[in-house]
């Protein structure tokens, strides 16, 4: 059995890692502070990446309608019903979240961390997008709860990250993974795979890659093609190829394969709202998706991290 598991998992999942660190079972319960983004509103860019949606990314996010707190309570009082002795960590999801003056992102942080039962924070950002206040505030909040700093990377190919409109280089979220955790702050770091023209060898070059740096987790994403964003339209124009559900479970397998046994998987598929959802139509069954890769790594006879050091 892998060593991070207590189940037919080979690899080290999210709900193990809060259970051993919690001794309680664990939501994250995604929110949407109405935070906007550097590459939207004209600091580096105003047309976004190219994928992004128009809740910018935030799908499963709370309603901007309503306040923090409300978010908060809907998700918890349905979790509370099966899970009643239940913890949480609030997930700030929709577009960059640490991007605005410290005092607004106090206010809205804190907010989350006085509700009962709340062990942690998840923020979503860019690299490009901590400024060297923010980066002092999170360490202060590092030291009082769980914290965690999800960058938005995707890829780490120059050409794939210019075509996707990303606006910022491998050197940026090389220097701000270096300072988050000079500030021992958790990173975990944001994937996808299938973005257009890139082969599964450039895929594993990017976990390759993030095995030899300090991170702490890592989200896998298959590309999805979203109505009304520019991907759409150049899917539209261009058909280009989209993997298809087996080829994602194989690239996926290795990928764990190569990446280090305790770097923590936060997610290992998409999972997109069907109404949005223009291709691939196979990753409406996340659970399949998933026990799949399961089967795969068991007939492989695999775990994560077998090809780790082989790789090095």
């Amino acid at each position: 059995m892998f060593k991070y598991s207590d189940s037919n998992k080979r690899y080290y999942t999210l709900d193990y890692f809060y259970k051993h660190k919690f001794n309680s079972k664990v939501f994250k319960v995604s929110l949407n502070a109405g935070f906007t983004c550097p590459n939207k509103d004209g600091k580096v860019g105003t047309l976004g990446c190219i994928y992004c949606s128009k809740t910018g990314s935030g799908e499963y996010g709370g309603d901007i309608k309503k306040d923090l707190v409300a978010q908060f309570n809907e998700v918890k009082n349905m979790m509370l019903k099966k899970w009643p002795k239940a913890k949480y960590i609030g997930y700030f999801q929709a577009n960059t979240n640490t991007y605005a003056p410290v005092s607004v992102l106090k206010e809205k942080y804190e907010t989350i961390l006085n509700l009962d039962n709340v062990v942690g924070l998840n923020i979503a950002t860019r690299p490009d997008s901590i400024s060297d206040d923010c980066l002092d505030y999170l360490a202060e909040l590092a030291k009082k709860t769980y914290l965690t700093v999800e960058l938005g990377l995707q890829t780490i190919h120059e050409k794939t990250s210019k075509f996707i409109n990303r606006c910022h280089s491998l050197e940026c979220f090389e220097e701000s993974v270096k300072k988050l955790r000079e500030k021992n702050i958790n990173v975990v770091v944001h994937i996808i795979n299938g973005l257009p023209y890139e082969t599964k060898e450039m895929m594993i070059e990017t976990v390759k890659y993030l095995s030899n740096l300090d991170i702490q987790g890592i989200k896998i994403h298959m590309l999805s093609i979203l109505k009304d964003t520019k991907l759409a339209e150049i899917y539209k124009d261009k058909k280009f190829k989209v993997l298809s559900r087996d080829e994602y479970i194989d690239i996926v397998c290795d990928q764990l394969e190569y990446l280090r046994e305790d770097i923590v998987i936060n997610r290992i598929t998409g999972d997109p709202k069907v109404s949005d959802l223009i291709e691939p139509d196979w990753l409406i069954k996340k659970v399949t998706i998933l026990n799949d890769i399961d089967k795969e790594m068991k007939r492989r006879n695999s775990y994560q991290g077998i090809k780790y050091k082989k790789s090095q």
